[in-house]
């Protein structure tokens, strides 16, 4: 992840994306059978089509969840996201249950996937190959990432303020580069652009110095094709596709080169080779997730840079657009004073949105976040519920009711992090013995990690459980018209209430209460698979309210392939739920308003609140 550390505020750009992945192929209705509580609809590859993440039922898919994890940024493991496959299933069960997820990035280490060079390590790809297990048996779709920041930790000094991560040590000495040293920088993310070491290093990478590209592209190809063949045919169809490159920058631009250029003539080639790796090493079917240059999306003027990988042409369904977004004025502490307020992102994601429908793909916001202690951690709550509200809708809360069909897609997102040592690291500093860091990510002092373990080793969330674990679209039969969610998280002791029903709908407003509340509309398209919502653990099965054309229903039942709303266990095992609704017309547009803010409301009660809905829905 690239973030500003915390001993200041600001200065990295990164950018936002949500998507839907690629994976090939017709798996048989049995293809999860292995995986506890599968239905016959479960477990089948992902593929980008029409612009949408799809499963081969061909219902729209939308990937929640978190980055796994900081962790492999760091030495402590040898580049692992967990010291052990019991924790990595661990924190796979905390991050469905707690979290809500239904998807991770992955983290991989080229430094530690290649230590010496043209010789892969073959124990660093089993252990990672069963550690990613983990995640596919909990029911959770991954997605890889050979990531970086500031290149490499071998550039580094052992008594310097900074690190980075990703290149292997020989690579670094390949380059002879200068002693690093960043200036007067009060943000790690300076280094970026003020280290003469990053920005030689990052430049002889894009221009393959040394077969510097050449090498990590050989590693990638080795490293999938390892869990291509390590990982059986159900738990290959969980892998949605491959992140090729965290945060690409330039490092430094040749003479007349611009950043609309360098994505043109350096960063599109370099993914298309990558591509080709992909299918050499049997993953043609499923899609690369492509990042552009990491300024493409700053929200501060001075930082932002034209991109978007604008020159890519039509990235079709073998391409996912891929982003991060951070806010940087409000990380900064200086350039954005207060909280964010209902709609503060809808625009930004808004552009993500255009950006991938221009580019005849789907978009996924692989990082977003906020830091949860420092000078500027009391924003995140709000933050992070209006990212998460851009996330579900281009429209802000007090517009939705009235102009639902501008929504546009649900977007995929992963948030950073999910580090299940959070606060309890012990991370030599580039490697210096007298500089051990225990506390946040233990990475230039960052703290993002949503979860952390308690003194009794159980793992609990450090955030709102309102705003994680969320109720959301995981599956549409038909295609989305629209989706808000009312997750109503806190702010300290105040309740963030950004979504009220309006009053022209009162027996709607009285349903829901002081509740939470969801609601899908969507456009059947013949499919016979159920539409999916997850059901956050704030849902109780026996307390949570359905008004929706399908039907009304309080406290649904058990799923049947006969019962138009019904409620079923996530796959996993996790004790996850879902809500399932069951409409198999076509063109039909239907609607579903999901909440626990009712206590046994009567059948008056829910027939006028359907009678509004119907009403309202009719003026789509």
């Amino acid at each position: 992840m690239n973030m500003p550390n915390i001993r200041a505020r600001l200065l990295v750009v990164l950018v936002v994306l949500c998507g839907f992945l690629t994976v090939a192929g017709s798996p048989s209705a049995t293809a999860a059978t292995t995986v506890p509580d599968s239905l016959w609809f479960d477990g089948t590859a992902l593929t980008v089509s029409n612009g949408r993440f799809t499963d081969s039922l061909g219902r729209e898919v939308v990937l929640r969840g978190y980055n796994v994890s900081g962790e492999t940024k760091l030495e402590e493991n040898g580049g692992l996201p967990f010291a052990s496959v019991a924790d990595a299933k661990k924190s796979a069960t905390a991050l469905r249950a707690l979290g809500g997820g239904n998807s991770v990035r992955f983290l991989l280490s080229w430094a530690h996937a290649e230590p010496v060079r043209g010789q892969v390590d073959s124990a660093y790809l089993a252990a990672v190959t069963d550690q990613l297990r983990a995640f596919l048996d909990a029911g959770i779709r991954v997605y890889p990432d050979f990531h970086q920041d500031l290149y490499s930790r071998y550039l580094f000094d052992e008594d310097s303020w900074y690190t980075g991560d990703g290149a292997p040590e020989w690579a670094v000495d390949a380059g002879s580069y200068p002693d690093e040293s960043c200036g007067i920088c009060l943000f790690w993310g300076q280094n970026i652009t003020q280290n003469g070491a990053v920005k030689a290093a990052s430049y002889d990478f894009w221009h393959n110095a040394y077969g510097l590209q050449d090498a990590f592209l050989a590693t990638a190809q080795q490293t999938m094709t390892y869990l291509g063949q390590h990982l059986n045919a159900e738990e290959f169809a969980g892998v949605a596709g491959f992140d090729p490159f965290n945060e690409p920058y330039a490092g430094t631009y040749d003479s007349g080169q611009t950043s609309r250029t360098w994505e043109r003539d350096v960063l599109w080639p370099f993914y298309v080779k990558f591509r080709a790796r992909m299918d050499a090493a049997g993953w043609q079917d499923k899609p690369a997730l492509v990042e552009p240059n990491l300024f493409w999306n700053s929200n501060i003027d001075s930082q932002k840079q034209t991109g978007g990988l604008l020159d890519a042409g039509t990235l079709g369904s073998r391409y996912v657009f891929n982003t991060h977004f951070y806010d940087q004025k409000a990380i900064s502490g200086i350039l954005m004073w207060g909280k964010a307020a209902d709609g503060q992102y809808t625009t930004d994601f808004g552009t993500v949105r255009d950006r991938a429908a221009a580019a005849g793909t789907t978009a996924v916001v692989s990082e977003f976040g906020h830091p949860l202690s420092g000078t500027v951690a009391d924003k995140a709550p709000t933050v992070l519920k209006a990212m998460y509200q851009a996330l579900d809708s281009r429209v802000k809360g007090a517009s939705w009711w009235s102009s639902p069909a501008v929504s546009g897609p649900v977007l995929s997102g992963s948030q950073w992090q999910w580090d299940l040592y959070s606060g309890r690291h012990h991370e030599l500093m580039n490697g210096n013995s007298g500089k051990v860091l225990t506390t946040g990510d233990a990475w230039n002092d960052e703290d993002l990690s949503a979860v952390r373990l308690d003194d009794s080793g159980a793992a609990v969330l450090r955030q709102d459980a309102r705003l994680l674990d969320r109720l959301y679209p995981s599956a549409t039969s038909g295609t989305t018209v629209a989706f808000t969610y009312e997750d109503r998280s806190r702010d300290g002791s105040t309740t963030l209430t950004w979504n009220l029903v309006p009053s022209s709908l009162p027996n709607v407003a009285q349903l829901v209460g002081s509740g939470q509340y969801g609601l899908l509309v969507w456009r059947s398209t013949g499919g016979s698979a159920p539409t999916e919502l997850h059901l956050p653990a704030s849902f109780p099965t026996a307390s949570t309210t359905v008004v929706s054309d399908l039907g009304t229903a309080y406290g649904p039942p058990a799923y049947t392939q006969t019962t138009p709303i019904a409620v079923a266990a996530e796959p996993g095992g996790t004790g996850t739920r879902r809500l399932l609704l069951t409409a198999s017309d076509t063109g039909v547009l239907h609607y579903a308003l999901v909440t626990n803010g009712a206590t046994s409301p009567s059948a008056a009660l829910l027939t006028a609140a359907r009678t509004e809905l119907t009403a309202w829905a009719s003026r789509i």
